[in-house]
Order: C-alpha cells, then structure tokens, then sequence
C-alpha cells in the first residue's frame, strides 16, 4: 500500500469515526434539550407539554447546521458512544423523566451536557487529524504535479 493510499484510509477511517461522534453528539444535545424544556415547563404555568414539543425543542439543532457538506446517515444505534449515552440515561431516568424531581432533572442535564462536551472534544480531536490528512494529500498532490511537469 502507498502513502498515498495509507492517507486515504485512514482519512476514510476518520470521516466514518466523525460520521459517529456527530451523530452521538446530536442526540446527546437533543436529550439535555429536553431535559431543559421538562425544567423549563415546570417553572412555567403550563399544565402539560405541546404533543409536537419534541419536533419544536429539536428544530433549532436540525436546521442549523455546521457548514460542512451532509454526509450519508448511517445507524450508529450499536456503537459504543452510543451505548455510553444510554447507560447515562438509564441511570439519570431519562426515560421516566415526568417522574423525577428537579433535583434529578437538574442532574440528568447537567449529565447530559457533560457527555455532549466531551463528544464535542472527541470531534474537535478528529477535525484537526483530518484538516492534517487533507494538508497532507493536498502536499502529495503537489508534489505529483511537480513530479510530472
């Protein structure tokens, strides 16, 4: 194998690494979302939640976007980040989040949004290994180029 394709696979290797880690880090800010919006509606007057609440609490995050181009979705249901998170759920209660004080849904958010910063580290550790690999490719590509002129 060349350099040229040891750059290329690990690349690749990277991309599908942030493929994951994104998609870990998008559910972990959606749950801490609605974390907050349980806290939030109970220092509120409202008797019970929108049915579309989860579609409203979510909308900001989907629309945003990160100004990278859209990769293909694949289901990381099985990954290990992500059987991480649903053991901080399980034992948070997120899954009985109406039944918990706001103690407990404090500390489910707070839970939530340290996984999701140190998600967002693991992604930022991948963004700078592929911002080196493309500098690197872009360089062999020169290089080439000098080579066949």
């Amino acid at each position: 194998m060349t350099d040229l394709d040891q750059l290329r696979a690990r690349r690749r290797e990277l991309q599908e690494h942030d493929d994951a880690v994104s998609y870990v880090r998008r559910v972990a800010q959606g749950r801490a979302d609605l974390a907050r919006s349980e806290l939030a509606r109970r220092g509120s007057t409202a008797a019970a939640p929108d049915p579309d609440e989860l579609r409203d609490v979510l909308a900001d995050r989907l629309l945003a976007g990160n100004g990278r181009p859209p990769r293909p979705a694949e289901d990381f249901s099985d990954h290990q980040m992500t059987a991480e998170l649903d053991r901080l759920c399980a034992d948070h209660g997120f899954g009985r989040m109406a039944e918990l004080d706001a103690g407990e849904l404090a500390a489910l958010t707070e839970a939530l949004d340290a996984f999701e910063t140190k998600v967002s580290a693991q992604r930022q550790q991948v963004f700078a290994e592929l911002d080196a690999l493309t500098d690197e490719l872009v360089e062999h590509y020169r290089e080439q180029q000098v080579e066949g002129s």
